[in-house]
């Protein structure tokens, strides 16, 4: 299948550019009495011309009108240039349109075929420079036409590789976009979603223990005001990283915490009135930062879940090592009224799986009677393979 050539207005002038050489050759006046077609050869040796036209549509079948004539002036003892340079037209024109492989047998066979034929004229001089020139120049033109279409088709394959490519960009473009926002989507989760919980669960204490316990309720307030104040913060900081225009601001919005802070979290979530059982194993393996952060926000995400949907106020916190990996249980009471939370997940919980799996861990989640099992298995190397 012929490579797509760009369109040209120059087309009908090449026609007659070419239609004129081949009339120039067979009406001037050469000094060697072989090369004039007198009389009904004249007419014979300007066929090849009214042939020009349409090289584009029919190469092959101009380059054997042209072959003929050349053959037929030739046993009229004439070696007709117009005839072989109409042929030498004609083979440009059949590799540059019908292929490398179509153009090869055609060429080759009426070069060949011309070879033999202009010996007739010359006595039977197969080597006579006259003839050998126009041999070459067939020969010639249908390399060149080789040539044309090989950059024609290079030109075309780089084009559509800069298509792909530029198509590639895009898509690259909206992927980034995509993950960019799962990753702010993340990021307002663990800064800003606990902190909002805990606003929440000590505004109810403060409401109910105003009158009869003021001294629980100005604790309360005391830890609303503290958790406002970090949750300000945090969304100052996130809007002031959206904003940036530096393209290297690549910031967190604060220091990713590890199981080193777990007593620390635990501490927060007692004060908020959840009790929390907390069974850690003082002998775990150490855990690759990844996996450490990720490990600390199995426990945040399951401490919050209990104290946003727990039935007894109480949660049970489980570390242990098992074999190469490490494992997270939060067990915690449920109500039956949050049974559609805990089996459906929220937001928390499919970030959750997706920092998980980052690291090569596991996440499964799942109720045994009014008992809400939150485990995860991330493995002590970081998910290196």
């Amino acid at each position: 299948m012929p490579a797509p050539r760009p369109p040209g207005i120059a087309a009908p002038l090449s026609d007659l550019m070419a239609v004129v050489v081949v009339v120039v050759f067979a009406v001037s006046p050469f000094p060697d009495e072989a090369f004039r077609a007198t009389g009904w050869l004249l007419v014979v040796a300007l066929v090849p011309a009214a042939a020009m036209p349409f090289r584009r549509r029919h190469p092959l079948v101009v380059l054997v009108v042209s072959l003929l004539c050349a053959v037929v002036l030739a046993f009229a003892g004439v070696l007709s240039p117009s005839a072989l340079i109409a042929m030498a037209i004609s083979a440009y024109a059949v590799v540059d349109r019908r292929g490398r492989l179509v153009g090869i047998i055609a060429v080759t066979s009426a070069t060949a075929i011309v070879f033999f034929s202009n010996a007739i004229p010359l006595g039977g001089d197969l080597f006579d420079a006259r003839a050998l020139q126009f041999v070459f120049i067939i020969a010639l033109a249908g390399a060149l036409g080789d040539a044309t279409r090989s950059r024609r088709e290079f030109v075309s394959a780089m084009t559509e590789r800069a298509e792909r490519a530029e198509r590639g960009r895009d898509e690259e473009a909206r992927r980034r976009v995509a993950e960019e926002r799962v990753r702010i989507a993340r990021d307002l989760h663990d800064v800003v979603a606990h902190q909002i919980s805990v606003i929440s669960l000590n505004a109810g204490v403060a409401s109910s223990a105003l009158e009869t316990r003021p001294e629980r309720a100005r604790e309360a307030l005391s830890t609303i005001r503290r958790s406002s104040r970090t949750v300000l913060a945090d969304i100052g900081g996130l809007m002031a990283l959206l904003r940036s225009d530096d393209p290297d601001d690549v910031r967190d919005l604060r220091p990713q915490v590890g199981l080193a802070g777990l007593d620390e979290l635990v501490v927060q979530f007692r004060e908020a009135g959840l009790r929390v059982d907390l069974q850690d194993d003082p002998d775990r393996p150490a855990l690759s930062p990844a996996s450490d952060h990720v490990a600390y926000l199995v426990v945040l995400e399951g401490l919050t879940n209990a104290h946003k949907h727990g039935a007894d106020g109480a949660a049970t916190v489980r570390l242990r090592a098992d074999g190469g990996s490490l494992r997270v249980v939060v067990d915690n009471q449920v109500a039956t009224e949050s049974e559609a939370v805990s089996r459906a997940g929220g937001h928390g919980l499919r970030g959750l799986r997706e920092r998980v799996v980052a690291v090569r861990g596991d996440v499964q989640t799942g109720r045994d009677g009014s008992a809400f099992r939150l485990e995860v298995r991330i493995p002590l190397d970081g998910g290196a393979r």
